[in-house]
């Protein structure tokens, strides 16, 4: 459940579930605001599942079960990937360092089962792992004027500027945490992290005083992301090797091990992944966008190459998008996608469609 369901209310939320918390679906009219925050600035509750890790061996704990490297320096974070033993995907996350502890953000529908894994590979180490999800709340600031949004109402600091780091400051009389973030809609992106119980507070704050700022929710948050070239677990994620996806932000080949890296690293030896990731522009207006609920084929020349994942109205383009994984040696201009009213032609376009005020660090690159 969101922690300030009220006030999303009050601004004529649509809701939907995601895991176990309730968030704002649209506000109406999500094309325009989707407009809004590709020119200016717009404000969203973000969900994660937190998991607090404290202890000695934290770091070494954290660090030898997950794909990237995990920073030791307080203020400073990283994206990582939890693998499979075949190398597939099983969830995402961002983890920040602070004095004493690790958090660790993940979709919610994850935080738990993980969780109860971490414990159990606890043996003799100084570790020990707490959720608390109800703890916080979690908003984002995403445009191109996030940077000024963010310091027309921050005190006692400054908008951070090396993406994935954090400051403390204070807003409406609460303390928050203030992420750069690493462009997952193709715009500048701030996340505030603040106690559950000042979330009211602050939502209010980031929606009604300094630089103006709508809201906005997942169907504009899922649309921007597709414009800007960003997989989203578990639609485009789950389950696939990460070099398919071409995720390098997430990977760090030099570090220790973890499960499935022996089948990341040979594929990225071999240089040419089974697939890559690539976006569909189809022809119609923001009625026209296929339902993807399952994977649907996308053919060349009657042969399938691969399949669409999901798809959004493409407003900074003006058309409907989709993201899908194809044949790596794919070269066709066009292909089509099988819908369940038929046949759509579709240009095939690099990622991302669009390169905003900055450039998501998940787009996707090949090497």
């Amino acid at each position: 459940m969101t922690v300030v369901r009220d006030l999303h209310e009050d601004y004529g939320a649509v809701f939907e579930e995601r895991g176990e918390r309730v968030l704002p679906r649209h506000f109406g009219r999500p094309a325009r605001t989707q407009r809004a925050v590709r020119n200016a600035v717009g404000v969203t509750e973000h969900a994660y599942g937190v998991l607090v890790v404290t202890g000695d061996d934290r770091h070494d704990f954290v660090d030898n079960v997950v794909t990237n490297a995990i920073p030791e320096t307080d203020g400073e974070g990283v994206y990582a990937l939890l693998l499979d033993a075949q190398a597939g995907i099983r969830t995402d996350m961002y983890v920040y360092t602070t004095e004493d502890s690790l958090l660790c953000f993940l979709p919610p529908e994850r935080v738990g089962e993980v969780a109860d894994e971490w414990r159990e590979n606890v043996f003799i180490e100084d570790v020990e792992i707490a959720e608390a999800t109800d703890d916080f709340a979690v908003f984002g600031v995403h445009g191109p004027e996030a940077t000024e949004k963010v310091a027309s109402v921050l005190h006692q600091s400054g908008a951070p500027d090396a993406p994935l780091s954090f400051v403390r400051g204070e807003m409406y009389d609460h303390g928050v945490t203030v992420i750069r973030t690493d462009s997952p809609a193709g715009e500048e992106g701030y996340e505030l992290v603040c106690t559950a119980d000042a979330a009211s507070d602050i939502l209010e704050t980031l929606l009604t005083r300094g630089l103006n700022a709508p809201p906005f929710g997942t169907r504009v948050w899922e649309a921007l992301t597709l414009e800007a070239g960003t997989p989203l677990y578990p639609h485009d994620m789950a389950g696939r090797v990460p070099n398919v996806l071409g995720l390098r932000n997430a990977l760090d080949f030099e570090k220790g091990c973890y499960v499935g890296q022996e089948i990341v690293s040979k594929v990225e030896n071999r240089g040419r992944p089974s697939q890559r990731l690539v976006g569909l522009r189809l022809d119609g207006d923001a009625e026209d966008v296929p339902a993807i609920d399952d994977p649907l084929d996308v053919r060349v020349d009657g042969r399938t190459v691969g399949e669409a994942t999901r798809a959004a109205w493409g407003g900074a383009v003006d058309a409907p998008l989709a993201l899908a994984l194809v044949s790596y040696d794919t070269e066709a201009e066009t292909a089509t996608l099988a819908t369940a009213d038929g046949e759509r032609a579709a240009d095939v376009v690099e990622l991302p469609f669009l390169v905003g005020s900055d450039r998501s660090a998940r787009a996707p690159r090949y090497e």
